[in-house]
Formats: C-alpha cells, structure tokens, sequence
C-alpha cells in the first residue's frame, strides 16, 4: 500500500497515457472505513482516505490553486479548494518526493465557519477540513511555510460530494523554494488491473430443509421458513471442505448483518453486511471496533457473491475460507462464537445504527461443526427478567395494593395475625413490590457493570422509583398510632410518595419498552400501556363513585335508630358484595395486561 501511495506523483503528469490507468489502480487499492459530518476526521490524516466502504472516483473534477508557486520558510500562502458542490474535504500539504511522509507546515483559517484545523501528526492545524456537511463551492485558507520546509511541497485534497461519491488525494501545485532543482517525477508504470470478485443474482430463494442435517441454521422465530415467511430472519452455513457457504436472509429496506463475536458485546468483531443501494446489493466483509459504525474491508477472501430482492427481502450469499492466515480481522471460523445479526436502514450505501437489538445466539458455536438448528434473543435474559420483573411489581402487585389500602378496609377488617386483614394483605403486597423493584434495579447494573448512559431518562427515573420504594417502607415502619396527631400528616405523606412512584413506574415502563435492551415489537405495547392505565383509573373512579354514594345512602336513612341501623347494615352488605365483584373484574383486565407484557418479552 505505503509503495502505490508513493507512486503519487504519477497523478501530475496529466498528460500522460497513464494517468487514467494508474490513478484508478491506484485508489481501488484504498481501504475503508465511518464517515464524520463535523469534519472531525483525525483518524484519516495519514491516508486521507474517507472512511465510508465505497470505491473512490478517478477522475477529478475540483482543483487546487496557490497565490504563489514559490516560498520561503515563514512565507504565508493562499490556497483555494474549488469546484462543484461538496459536502465535506481534507487538505494538506506533503513533500512532494514523500508523499507518505507526515503534513508539512500549518495553515491559518480564513472562513471558521466553513473549516477548522486539525491535529495530525502532533502538530497542530497541520490539516483543514469542512466543519458541517452543508454544500460549498470553494474553501480558502492560508499555508504557513515552516522553518525547515523541504524543497517542494504539494497540496492534496481528499473532497466528499456525497456519501458514496468522492476522490482521495486530488493533487494540486508544487511550489518550490527559489534555487533548488526543479521538481521532477518518474516515468509512469502501470500496474496490473485488480481482480474484481463477480456478484451473481439468485434466482430463488433460500431453503431451511437442511437445516440441523447439512446447515447449521440460525432463525427468528425459530424454525421459521424463509420461502415462505416474509418475517423470517434466517443465517446458514454449510461447509463444503475447507470453505463454508453463507446465506443470509430477512425483511430489510437498507442492510442485513451479521458478526461473529468472542463475546455479547458489540467490539473487535468479524462482521459482513449486505447493503441496499440504487436496488443492488453490495456485500462487504468489515469488523468492528467499538459501537461505532462497521469498517468496511476489501472483498477479496469472499467468493461466490450472489443476492436477490423480492417483497421487502432481502437476500445474500458468498463463500469465503474457513481459515484466512494473513487477511487481518477475519476470524477461524474452527472456533466458537457468539452470532450476532442486525439490521437497519441505510442511505446512498452508508448504514445507519440497527433498527432493533440485534439478534444474539444464547451461546458461542461453531459454524464449521454438526449442523445444528438454533434461535437467538433480542434480549438478553438479564434484562428480559429485568422487564418482567417491573411490570409484575408496579402494573399488578402495587396496584392492587393501593386498591385494597384504600376501598377495602371496612371490607377485611377481620384481625389477621394480630392486624387488620386487609392490612396484611397490603403489607405484604407493598414489601413484596419493594423487594421485585431491588432485584430489578440491579440486574442492569450486573448486566452493564455500572451505570447505562445510553438509555436516556429511564435510568433515573428507575431510581427515583427505588428510592421511593425504599422511603415507603422506612416511612411505614414508623407509622403513628390510629388516633396520634401525627397520623393525618402520615397518611397524607404515605398517599404523596405512593402516588408518585407510581406515576414515575409508569413513566420509566413507557420509555423502557423502547430501549434497545427490551425494545418490545410493533405499537401495540403503547396502547396496550395506555389501556392499562384507563383500565386501573376507571376502577378507582368506579369505586370512588361507589362509596360517595353510599355514604349518601347511609344519610338519607329514616331517623328511626332500629331502621337506621338495619338499613345502613343492608347497604353495607350490597357495598361490600359490589366492591368485591369490582376487585375480581379488576385483578382479571389487570392480569390480562400483565400477560400481554410478559409473553411479549418472552418471545423477545
């Protein structure tokens, strides 16, 4: 690589029959990588190359002009970058007889708005580039000559148009310093044309019949048949000798992936994805360094590229080696890993972040070993229980606690164990709704290993609830006698705080069904959480209603004390049967969202 970047000053002989041949050659051989909108592209000083995974273009359509083609050390030079509408640019200047070597001299901004200096190499604003990606026609700056410039310095501009669209290394004057040899370069060579891999289209799709006999197949839901169920997300590798072929199928609008990974973390990972541009598909070997976007590789070790598109699916296969000694960031597919597959929307060919938690195997296999038929999760079991956990605790238990705290005293006012029934009956329903929120609270902290600073206001209001939880229990702890001075101010205190951790538990069940970790599927979940809600505040209005008009009731009795007392006992009697009959209608619609939740996760 470092000998063609060094062959760079070819590209100045314009005018030789070269140029063309050798300028295409030259930039089919870059590497790839994740673009940066802000300009923010340090990483790419050395190579200049954008980190998109696309080819560049060859043939230059902007330029670089200079206020003056000779300098001397101190000198301050005006360079302009123009040309049609672009997004985003690099410049610097190089030793024009050492192209691969380090950024010579500094430049000085004259617009700060439309560019920004960079560091590389350690030397400060030793490169420019765009600050936005809003469009732009010309960039001026100034290039500040060092004290120990060598004798010909060349600028080079890497320019972006468009995501998929952009040159690398667009070469533009020499400028010399006076009395030193003019600069010359080497007769052109060309170098030998690159094998490009071909790409076929399938004619049909995909079978699952082998599966667990001759494949080992990956699938969501599982045992689901990708010929015919749309829905269907499907990976299989079939080894053949000392390669393996890969199909990879599934409803996607943008791209389909999957990584082979040591472990459930996204990160140092050998992943390949299938991309949806201008209704082809490309398929591109890449890896992974981190949750950032995928670096894409040269396609070299993979074979026998075809795919297909038909009904929102899409479909990719290749073959590739199940060793590749000495082709960096391809994994011995002789070892066990975890699977992972994602997908997503993508844009001019770059993708954008997974629509969904990827799907994980629930173990590390090996591809190249018995076939096996397995499925995966979208979520991990710690956070699945997490989930379950909370809804158990705040959309039921809590809430039929609260219902019995507050209708149903009269009720259960029998003693129970030395207290009130319905007293026990909260008592325990609270205590065991404190315990279900701190086993919860914790298993993300287990699964994260500290604090998630990627899930938004969940988290926090996750511990608000806790704490709150917590305080209800010390506060009941020291609750005052029935008839203490201090009981009015207790209740009022208890009823504040229980409200309010339910309000908050409801707020933080809203946004956790949407984190990546859960991420339950489809809108249902958002009117089913709504229609739990309506369905425990209608019961508290009903039951409210009830008892203003039973005691209304009570009221309007006759004087008579006899007649007062065997009335209002009557009334009491048909209050507590309807209370009851509310309650067991309650608890049933409330089980029914309960359920609806948790096989919801179940399935995840």
């Amino acid at each position: 690589m470092e000998k063609q970047l060094d062959r760079l000053p070819l590209l100045l002989k314009m005018t030789a029959p070269g140029f063309t041949v050798s300028a295409f050659i030259l930039l089919l051989h870059v590497s790839f990588v994740a673009n940066y909108p802000s300009g923010k592209v340090t990483k790419s000083c050395h190579g200049m190359i954008p980190e998109h995974g696309h080819t560049p273009q060859y043939h230059p359509v902007h330029h670089i002009s200079v206020s003056q083609v000779t300098f001397r050390p101190g000198d301050q030079i005006k360079v302009a970058l123009s040309g049609p509408p672009f997004k985003g640019f690099l410049l610097e200047a190089r030793d024009a007889e050492n192209l691969s070597g380090p950024p010579v001299g500094s430049f000085t901004l004259i617009d700060s708005h439309v560019s920004q200096l960079l560091t590389c190499e350690d030397v400060q604003g030793s490169a420019v580039s765009h600050r936005s990606p809003s469009k732009k026609t010309e960039i001026k700056v100034y290039w500040d000559a060092p004290s120990s410039a060598p004798n010909h310095i060349i600028f080079l501009a890497t320019v972006v148009e468009k995501y998929k669209i952009y040159w690398v290394k667009i070469p533009g004057p020499i400028i010399s310093q006076p009395n030193v040899l003019p600069f010359t370069t080497p007769e052109a060579t060309i170098a030998p044309m690159p094998t490009v891999p071909s790409v076929s289209h399938l004619t049909r799709s995909f079978s699952a019949s082998a599966c667990g006999n001759k494949k080992f197949c990956i699938r969501s839901p599982l045992n689901c048949d990708p010929e015919k169920e749309r829905a269907c997300v499907f990976l299989s590798f079939t080894r053949d000798d000392q390669s393996v072929m890969v199909e990879m199928s599934g409803p996607s609008k943008g791209y389909l992936s999957f990584a082979f990974s040591h472990d459930r973390w996204m990160g140092d990972d050998d992943a390949y994805v299938c991309i949806l541009e201008d209704q082809i598909v490309h398929i591109q070997p890449s890896h992974l360094t981190g949750r950032s976007h995928p670096i894409m590789d040269s396609g070299d070790p993979l074979e026998h590229m075809a795919w297909r598109l038909a009904d929102g699916v899409m479909q990719c296969s290749f073959r590739r080696n199940i060793t590749l000694p000495g082709v960096k960031n391809r994994f011995d597919l002789n070892a066990s890993y975890y699977i992972f597959i994602a997908d997503g929307a993508a844009t001019d060919g770059r993708i954008h972040k997974h629509s969904q938690q990827p799907l994980i195997t629930y173990e590390k296999y090996t591809v190249t070993g018995d076939p096996k038929n397995i499925g995966g999760s979208r979520s991990l079991l710690l956070l699945k229980v997490h989930g379950a956990l909370m809804f158990v605790a705040w959309m039921t238990i809590v809430s039929v606690g609260v219902l019995i705290a507050r209708f149903f005293k009269p009720v259960w006012s029998k003693a129970l164990f030395g207290d009130a029934a319905w007293f026990q009956v909260h008592r325990t329903l609270m205590l065991t709704t404190s315990a279900l929120t701190f086993i919860a609270f914790l298993l993300p902290f287990i699964y994260r290993g500290g604090w998630n600073w990627h899930a938004g206001y969940h988290p926090y209001l996750g511990f608000l609830v806790m704490v709150l939880a917590l305080l209800q229990l010390v506060l009941a702890a020291f609750r005052p006698p029935l008839h203490d001075p201090r009981r009015k101010m207790f209740n009022w205190t208890h009823w504040s705080m229980g409200t309010a951790a339910r309000i908050i538990a409801v707020a933080a069940m809203f946004l956790g069904m949407d984190l990546p970790g859960l991420n339950l599927p489809g809108p249902w979940k958002t009117y089913a959480m709504i229609g739990f809600v309506a369905w425990h505040v209608g019961t508290e209005i009903i039951l409210e209603i009830h008892a203003y008009r039973l005691s209304r009731k009570v009221e309007i009795l006759d004087d008579d004390r006899i007649q007062i007392l065997q009335s209002f006992t009557a009334a009491e009697a048909e209050g507590y049967v309807f209370k009851k009959v509310v309650l067991a209608i309650y608890v049933c619609g409330n089980l029914t969202f309960l359920t609806m939740f948790l096989s919801a996760i179940n399935r995840l």
